[in-house]
């Protein structure tokens, strides 16, 4: 840890006096100061914390990234020695006084987070190879997708500091996380500790460090990012050539899952020239007999992407940086890059499911909450064949809606399109014909869809059988997609 055992405990205790948490910040704030912050504008909070109590004197170091004076951060941080604080890098001297040396951050009702400094708050600073990162957009779209079952055992893979592990023992009764750096496991121990959590953390690289060993639940943020393999910062860069780590991920994932169990992890993949980038990933999966489900939520083109990258260490004035790898997505083809999550399910069926897609729209937060429902409706659906599927009765989604296009002509307004639009949960949309239309539109929860699939093939001259034929894929699609939704009850 940062900190001795006693020394976290007395910092608990000075952060909880000082009410340094997200709330007692807000409130101390205000909206207008909270606001700025979040802009990195942080003027209207400095003039909220002028007078310098433990709270203020707290935000103005930890948050707005201020020198203060060395009695008030002693003050502040009492009972906490300033002298251990000193020793563990909780804050460092600057100038005439002494500023925030980690990032330490306050994170939903009660928690707190601590990482290093990021580099935007130290411009001109070299970023620490084993650099540990705070809660960034990448973090928060895992914690926003991490499926959320009670379980007995929980893995965290390249745990960093703690995040992604710190959700987890929420509803995990133990929980393991491994890193490769030495430096992100103490931050985890400290930010563990801080919490009143105790994990189990483990040195190594991605899986060695649990070979041999099964878990309920695994989630990981691992170094992603796609290149020639050059290891620069360990958060980042995996030594990996391409997107190799995403695939190593999915053969390790049979080996490191329970029965039932689930494994979920962020990636990049390259959209190469000539190929269709959802095979390519698809690919990953054959022969792990496991459930997947993978989204891409973005797209990059090789410039966009190589200067995010540079951007965040701080690296983006490196030209010969810039050209080595942009020589190297040229060397292979590489026109895009996507990022999305992965989802894996050890469901022990023989014909697992695969879905590689596009979801980009906005859907309902939390994404967990929408991935445990497709496995589920995987489950639903697999249980039933043809017969199964017509007994059945449906509803359609609520709030389903019908968009039209439509050109007028001497006839008047013809309908050229129609597109069924999921307002809520994943917000699917699907271009259909009339007959799914109808099929949609008939799907109130009284009737078995056999008996509806009579009377629409009577409707349009349809025999029922060639019919219901038909129907079975499109309806197993629309229960897949959640815009119809089996009856039950």
């Amino acid at each position: 840890m940062l900190l001795s055992p006693a020394g976290v405990d007395a910092l608990r205790t000075a952060l909880t006096l000082a009410r340094f948490t997200a709330n007692g910040i807000a409130d101390r704030l205000g909206p207008q100061g909270t606001g700025g912050v979040a802009r990195n504008d942080y003027r209207a909070a400095l003039r909220a914390t002028e007078d310098r109590d433990r709270l203020a004197t707290l935000i103005r170091v930890f948050i707005c990234d201020q020198t203060e004076p060395e009695a008030a951060v002693a003050d502040a941080l009492a009972p906490l020695a300033l002298d251990e604080a000193l020793a563990g890098g909780i804050v460092e001297r600057h100038g005439d006084g002494l500023r925030a040396g980690v990032d330490l951050e306050p994170y939903g009702d009660d928690w707190w987070v601590l990482a290093d400094v990021p580099a935007s708050a130290r411009p001109g600073r070299p970023l620490h190879a084993e650099h540990v990162l705070g809660i960034g957009g990448a973090t928060q779209t895992l914690i926003s997708a991490a499926v959320r079952p009670v379980v007995d055992t929980a893995l965290d893979l390249g745990t960093g500091s703690g995040v992604q592990a710190l959700h987890l023992g929420t509803h995990a009764r133990r929980v393991t996380a491994t890193d490769v750096s030495e430096r992100a496991l103490r931050f985890a121990a400290t930010t563990a500790a801080l919490n009143g959590q105790d994990w189990e953390l483990l040195r190594g690289d991605m899986v060695a460090p649990v070979a041999g060993r099964r878990f309920d639940l695994v989630v990981s943020n691992p170094p992603f990012v796609v290149g020639p393999g050059t290891t620069t910062h360990v958060y980042r860069d995996s030594g990996r050539v391409g997107d190799a780590i995403g695939a190593e991920l999915a053969a390790a994932a049979p080996d490191l899952l329970t029965e039932g169990g689930t494994m979920q992890y962020l990636a990049n993949w390259v959209h190469v020239t000539g190929e269709d980038w959802a095979e390519r990933v698809t690919g990953w999966f054959a022969g792990t007999g496991l459930d997947a489900w993978v989204i891409q939520r973005e797209v990059a083109d090789p410039m966009a992407y190589v200067n995010l990258w540079l951007t965040d260490v701080g690296e983006s004035a490196d030209p010969q940086r810039m050209a080595a790898w942009l020589d190297w997505f040229d060397a292979h083809k590489v026109e895009a890059i996507g990022f999305g999550i992965v989802s894996l399910r050890r469901s022990g069926h023989a014909q697992p499911v695969v879905r590689v897609e596009d979801l980009r729209q906005r859907v309902e937060p939390p994404l967990g909450d929408r991935i445990g429902e497709w496995f589920t409706r995987q489950d639903w659906l697999r249980a039933r064949d043809t017969e199964g599927l017509l007994a059945a009765r449906y509803r359609a989604a609520e709030g389903l809606q019908l968009r039209q296009e439509a050109t007028m002509g001497d006839d008047g307004w013809a309908v050229d399109r129609q597109v069924l639009a999921m307002p809520r949960g994943l917000r699917w949309s699907e271009e259909i014909d009339p007959l799914v239309l109808a099929l949609v539109g008939g799907a109130d929860g009284r009737l078995p869809l056999r008996d509806q699939l009579s009377l629409l093939a009577a409707a349009h001259d349809v025999a029922p059988d060639e019919l219901a034929e038909a129907a079975g894929p499109i309806v197993a699609h629309l229960v897949e997609r959640g815009i119809i939704e089996p009856v039950t009850d």
